[in-house]
């Protein structure tokens, strides 16, 4: 398993109305939008970004990050050898991505996300 990307999540309380900031005034794309999660990135450039989350349905702690994996099945069965905490199992959300949710040693909630 490698990291393949590390996305910022900022919690706002209104996807909608912060959007214009990030596509107006900082001149990001749309990469996806939820409604409750939105992805900003630099157009033609997919690596550069930050996504937008107002809340997470599966999750009662907020995330300050994605990271991507190339494995994500390998990343979960690593975490739960190494004792961490498995904040939410690994399931496949109706968008496509299979993802689980560990909380690392400094306990902060972060979101691993592959795409199968």
């Amino acid at each position: 398993m490698r990291v393949t990307r590390i996305t910022a999540n900022l919690s706002v309380d209104d996807v909608d109305a912060a959007r214009s900031f990030y596509t107006d005034f900082l001149g990001l794309e749309v990469g996806f939008d939820l409604g409750w999660v939105a992805r900003f990135q630099v157009p033609d450039n997919d690596a550069v970004g930050v996504q937008l989350v107002a809340r997470d349905a599966d999750s009662v702690d907020r995330l300050s990050h994605i990271v991507g994996v190339s494995d994500v099945h390998e990343a979960y069965e690593l975490a739960v050898q190494r004792g961490y905490e498995i904040v939410h199992p690994l399931i496949t959300e109706a968008w496509g991505v299979t993802r689980f949710f560990v909380r690392s040693p400094q306990g902060v909630v972060v979101n691993v996300v592959g795409h199968d």
